[in-house]
């Protein structure tokens, strides 16, 4: 009787069941262990995990793409991965470990190590002009050859990410073996080391360095045969480069200028090419404009006021005489305009200026130079991707330039996106990569 009491006891204190022989279901009843789930139910609980798994990640990954680009799959996982690695690197910024860029530049040159790859045709050496770094490519010299034709190359990455040891070691061996030339790629400073108009600095001294007759002899270069290039904002440099050494009093002046996807204004984050690809992969709108916004040493905060063109509205006074140079509606061609209308606010911020002055310089926004500038430059190639929100800048500077009388030649892929050309090489190797890279070299190999 004393324990049906107490199992009566513990019923009506914690809503057990009573069996038989008084014990009862409930926490003070221990007379049986809890059941074990079996077999089955243990299969459908991982299925179901794995499952949700599954559609988390394929939640992060996918972006709807146009059915244009190519490898469109493979593109999300490279752009997921870089996402994921960014916000890793956002979070250590955070935490106040490192920066941001700094971290996630170590990642990248990590990465890249592992994959390199060497040539035993190509001699590299790395050296300083006039306090720069740089890494020159040599292919060896031929029987019948005194001189040979050159490229100074500088790097994109948002003049923060990326170098010519790393990153861009493999195009540049590529490109002094496939045009028996003297590649020079410039090692310039890196923002958060430095910020504008330090990286512009380092690139122009570099090559003036070069340019010098004594140095062009010394490593065997026609002189009349130097090509300046670089891709994203390392086009962005090297624009602004050949328009400064185009216009200086200096002795050897370069024959050509190759731009890949160049990033070359920030007047107007709006021209249709932003419209259009404002959420595409590898640099969505906003990353650009950070980048921006890091280049110029300026605050986060000053983001959406980018994103919406207050910098340059009408009542902005700074920004009026610049208008002219920069209207899409006249420098694209339909295709390319397409729906889209112009972003202009009538009412703006003109103390962004005022924060960012640079804004407005042309040593750091080739696009808004002047025509007097434009016709010194040389012949010109410039290579777009329609996937890319930086494809009108390439092909309004393209046409501004034809309108000065400069021979230029616009090189666009429908299928194709920014950065693909330094993505050649397993397991980061595209299509659009190769395409791209042979058709610049290409190029390079007939007009150098």
């Amino acid at each position: 009787m004393p324990s049906r009491i107490g199992s009566c006891a513990c019923r009506s204190q914690r809503g057990g069941f009573p069996l038989a022989g008084g014990s009862a279901f409930g926490p003070c009843s221990p007379a049986f262990p809890p059941r074990q789930p079996g077999p089955a139910v243990m299969r459908a609980t991982w299925v179901l995990l794995l499952t949700a798994g599954a559609a988390l990640a394929a939640y992060y990954v996918y972006l709807p793409l146009p059915g244009s680009v190519s490898q469109p799959w493979k593109l999300m996982l490279l752009d997921a991965t870089f996402r994921a690695v960014q916000q890793a690197c956002h979070l250590i910024h955070y935490l106040r470990l490192s920066h941001h860029l700094i971290v996630l530049n170590y990642v990248i040159g990590t990465f890249d190590k592992l994959k390199s790859v060497s040539s035993e045709r190509i001699s590299i050496t790395d050296a300083v002009f006039d306090g720069v770094e740089v890494r020159v490519f040599e292919p060896p010299a031929k029987q019948d050859e005194t001189l040979k034709r050159s490229v100074v190359y500088i790097h994109g990455g948002g003049w923060a990410l990326a170098s010519a040891s790393t990153l861009y070691n493999n195009l540049c061996r590529i490109m002094a073996e496939s045009l028996n030339a003297v590649v020079v790629s410039v090692e310039y400073r890196l923002v958060p080391e430095v910020c504008f108009p330090e990286q512009f600095h380092d690139a122009l001294r570099a090559t003036r360095h070069f340019l010098h007759p004594d140095v062009l002899a010394e490593y065997s270069v026609d002189p009349s045969r130097v090509a300046i290039s670089g891709d994203s904002a390392g086009g962005n440099l090297a624009a602004a480069v050949c328009q400064q050494v185009t216009g200086s009093h200096l002795t050897v002046r370069p024959k050509l200028q190759a731009l890949i996807y160049p990033v070359l204004q920030a007047f107007d984050f709006n021209t249709p090419s932003y419209q259009q690809n404002m959420n595409m992969p590898v640099l969505p709108r906003y990353v650009m404009i950070n980048y921006w916004i890091d280049y110029f040493n300026g605050n986060y905060d000053l983001a959406h006021s980018l994103v919406i063109n207050n910098h340059t509205a009408l009542d902005v006074s700074q920004a009026l005489s610049f208008r002219g140079r920069l209207n899409w509606t006249s420098l694209l061609p339909s295709s390319f305009k397409k729906n889209y209308k112009p972003v202009i606010q009538t009412t703006g911020k003109a103390e962004i200026i005022q924060k960012l002055p640079a804004l407005l310089d042309v040593r750091a926004v080739p696009l808004l130079a002047e025509n007097e500038i434009l016709q010194l430059q040389p012949k010109t190639y410039i290579l777009t991707c329609e996937n890319d929100v930086l494809r009108d800048d390439g092909v309004m500077y393209a046409k501004r330039l034809e309108n000065a009388g400069v021979e230029v030649t616009l090189d666009h892929f429908d299928d194709c996106f920014h950065g693909c050309m330094i993505f050649t090489i397993w397991p980061t190797d595209f299509s659009a990569g190769v395409q791209t890279r042979n058709s610049y070299i290409k190029w390079l190999d007939e007009n150098l």
